[in-house]
């Protein structure tokens, strides 16, 4: 185990760096001038370009690329991501105010989803073929299928301006801040997002159950009388959970694509939101912090894919 864990790291790390080269690459490939961006149009002249070309220069942005990266990448190793080119407060400063409030909504989600996709996955395998298993289908293809942010318009026109049980926007009213006020923020766009995700989990929970379901050591479960709950619950459930896992873990970064979209609908101040406002002003800095974020994601949520592999079937051992 320890040995697996160690070389898993060390390619992992060897895949970050190559991560780091190519998003660094391409942010700063990407047509349009941050420090243009500033200046007016109708302001544009002679003097903005000398303006221009000192602040590029104070910025290094005027070095070659390579030069560039080596220098961005000494100073990440020591936990210096830069300074936003717009308003020069540090990456890790700006990422930290904003990393908190998606955390909140991909958690909240992630639970919703998974609260969904168990009961009606087993339930659909359990009773294959029925009415039952038919609407969860229905259920799974909706939310596979209608894209989050039509859902998302849909819930503001019915709940918030046609009943006005939930806001539509916001984290919480600063008139009125505590828990209570958080929640009633935070149920709209944690349920959409939470469906939005629950339909792939649900049909390999389906998959999955009607596999293990059977299996020779349910039957077996089953001719020595054991209540149809255990074999599903205590056999069948648990090791139907592998493919599963696999599943959820490597949907956490799709997880938190949804969640940029949901912050965006409902103006939730998460790092969605400052990822599409820093794409829109050129924000090199912010766009490469919240790049590398996502990278750190993605490799995480494979590991801890492998790593739970044991922890649910004691007969899998890594190697």
């Amino acid at each position: 185990m320890a040995a697996f864990l160690v070389r898993r790291l060390a390619i992992n790390v060897l895949v970050f760096f190559l991560i780091t080269i190519a998003i660094f690459a391409l942010v700063h490939k990407t047509p349009g001038d941050p420090i243009a961006m500033q200046i007016p149009a109708d302001q544009l002249n002679s003097g903005s370009a000398e303006f221009i070309a000192q602040k590029r220069h104070e910025l290094g942005l005027d070095q070659s690329l390579l030069m560039q990266y080596w220098h961005w990448l000494t100073n990440a190793l020591h936990g210096d991501l830069g300074y936003s080119l717009l308003n020069g407060r540090p990456v890790t400063e700006v990422l930290g105010e904003r990393i908190g409030p998606t955390v909140e909504l991909m958690g909240v989600g992630l639970l919703i989803s998974l609260l969904v996709a168990f009961p009606l996955g087993i339930l659909a395998a359990r009773r294959r073929n029925s009415l039952v298993d038919y609407g969860a289908t229905v259920v799974s293809l909706g939310s596979v299928s209608i894209p989050v942010f039509f859902v998302a318009l849909i819930a503001i026109y019915v709940f918030t301006l046609k009943f006005q049980w939930f806001p539509s926007s916001g984290i919480s009213d600063p008139t009125n801040p505590g828990l209570l006020d958080s929640l009633h923020h935070l149920v709209l766009p944690a349920v959409i997002l939470g469906f939005g995700n629950s339909g792939p989990f649900m049909r390999y929970v389906r998959s999955s159950m009607i596999t293990e379901l059977g299996a020779d050591y349910v039957r077996t479960a089953n001719a020595k009388g054991a209540s149809p709950r255990r074999v599903v619950l205590r056999h069948a459930f648990r090791n139907s959970l592998i493919p599963v896992l696999t599943v959820i873990a490597t949907n956490l970064p799709q997880l938190l694509a949804g969640a940029v979209v949901i912050e965006q609908v409902f103006a939730w101040p998460g790092m969605g939101q400052l990822a599409v406002s820093s794409v829109n002003q050129h924000d090199y800095s912010v766009i490469v912090g919240f790049a590398l974020l996502i990278a750190i994601l993605v490799l995480l949520s494979n590991l801890l894919a492998d790593v739970l592999y044991t922890v649910v079937d004691p007969r899998v051992r890594l190697r």
